[in-house]
């Protein structure tokens, strides 16, 4: 007979959900970013005003990122 292993896993599983999630707040600052730099390309005089709506928008992806870990912390 084949002896039967057994795997224990110590942690918790929100932090798996958390890593995936992750995911979102990446992709959503990559587009941020790469957004202004083709508008900057095409049109360079408006750097300035589509830099500020990028920081804002870096701002709110971003705090979706730290509401995620701070409820994966809360729910564990």
């Amino acid at each position: 007979m084949l002896p039967i292993l057994e795997i224990t896993i110590n942690g918790s599983i929100n932090m798996i959900g958390y890593a995936l999630a992750t995911l979102g707040p990446a992709i959503g600052v990559a587009w941020i970013f790469s957004s202004v730099i083709n508008g900057t390309a095409r049109q360079p005089e408006a750097r300035g005003a589509m830099m500020g709506t990028a920081w804002i928008g870096f701002a709110v992806v971003e705090a979706l990122a730290i509401i995620g870990i701070a409820l994966a912390f809360v729910l564990n």
